[in-house]
C-alpha cells in the first residue's frame, strides 16, 4: 500500500514575469523549490526584457490579481508569501487587501523599484504605498543599498536607513550590499531598534540577473518550513551566494543564478 503524500508548504508569490527566465516567477520558483516548497506564482506584470535591460512592464489588472491569489489561498496550504516587483499603485493596494485577511503569513517583501541597468519600474507614489501599505505588514524587508537610500531619503547612511525602515513598521530589515564600493559584500541586518548582525561574503565577478529575487525567495521558502527568521536569513544568503558562485550565462548581458547548483551536486554524487 502506498503512502499518503506529504503535505508541501506552499509560498504565495506576486512578481513580475521575467521572459528570459533569470528573475521575477521564474526565480522565485526555483530558490523556493530549492528550499523544499511549493511556489503558487501571481503574475504582477509581463515584461519585455533580456538579461541586460527591462525594456517595458505592462501590469496586470489588480481585479485579475486578487481573483487569482484568493483562489489559492483558499485552496492550498500557504504558509508564506513573497512580493517582488508591484509597479503600480493600485497593485500595492491590491496585494495589501489580501495580506489583511491572513495577518499570520510572514511576508518577504523584496522593493523592486529600478532594473539591474537602472531602469526604473516603481515611481514615486508607488514607493510610497509600498512604504505605507506593506512595510507595516512585512516580517522581512530586503532592499539593496541603493533602494534602501530611495525608501529613506532622509537617512544619511545606510545605518540610518536601516533604522528609518524599521520605524515604518517591518519587523526585519536586510540591506545588501553588492552595490556598495567595498572588497568584499555586507549585509547588514536591523531589527529591535537596532543593527543585529552584518554578513561579510566573497565578492563575486560579474553582475547577475536575479539575485535579490533569489535572497528574498529563498527566505520565504524557509520561513513557510517553519525556520526562525533569523535562521532563514543566514541560510537564505548562504544558498544566493552558492547560486552566484555557479551562474551561467545565456544572454549578452548579466549571469543568470544557477539556482538548482544542488541538484547537479546530487546527481554528481550519485555516478
Amino acid at each position: 500500500m502506498s503512502s499518503p503524500p506529504t503535505t508541501v508548504p506552499t509560498v504565495l508569490v506576486f512578481a513580475g514575469l521575467d521572459p528570459t527566465g533569470g528573475a521575477g516567477l521564474q526565480a522565485d520558483i526555483e530558490a523556493i523549490a530549492s528550499m523544499g516548497c511549493h511556489a503558487a506564482p501571481v503574475a504582477t506584470a509581463l515584461t519585455v526584457q533580456d538579461t541586460r535591460d527591462v525594456h517595458a512592464s505592462y501590469p496586470v489588472d489588480p481585479g485579475t490579481l486578487i481573483e487569482s491569489a484568493r483562489a489559492v489561498l483558499e485552496d492550498l496550504p500557504v504558509a508564506a508569501c513573497k512580493v517582488g516587483l508591484a509597479g503600480s499603485v493600485a497593485l500595492v493596494e491590491a496585494i495589501h487587501s489580501i495580506l489583511l485577511d491572513y495577518p499570520e503569513l510572514p511576508l518577504v517583501l523584496d522593493p523592486v523599484l529600478a532594473s539591474g541597468a537602472g531602469s526604473p519600474l516603481a515611481a514615486g507614489d508607488t514607493q510610497a504605498a509600498l512604504v505605507d501599505l506593506l512595510l507595516p505588514r512585512t516580517t522581512v524587508f530586503t532592499p539593496n543599498s541603493r533602494e534602501a537610500r530611495a525608501l529613506a531619503p532622509e537617512a544619511d547612511s545606510l545605518e540610518a536607513a536601516g533604522q528609518a525602515l524599521l520605524d515604518r513598521g517591518c519587523e526585519l530589515v536586510l540591506i545588501t550590499g553588492t552595490h556598495e564600493a567595498t572588497p568584499r559584500v555586507v549585509n547588514l541586518l536591523y531589527g529591535n531598534l537596532r543593527q543585529l548582525e552584518s554578513f561579510t561574503w566573497d565578492r563575486l565577478p560579474g553582475e547577475y540577473h536575479g539575485s535579490g529575487c533569489t535572497l528574498a525567495s529563498a527566505i520565504a521558502g524557509l520561513l513557510a518550513q517553519g525556520h526562525e527568521p533569523l535562521t532563514a536569513i543566514r541560510q537564505a544568503q548562504e544558498y544566493t551566494w552558492e547560486s552566484l558562485k555557479h551562474a551561467y550565462r545565456t544572454g549578452r548581458g548579466q549571469l543568470i543564478p544557477n539556482r538548482l547548483f544542488w541538484a547537479r551536486s546530487t546527481r554528481a554524487s550519485r555516478t
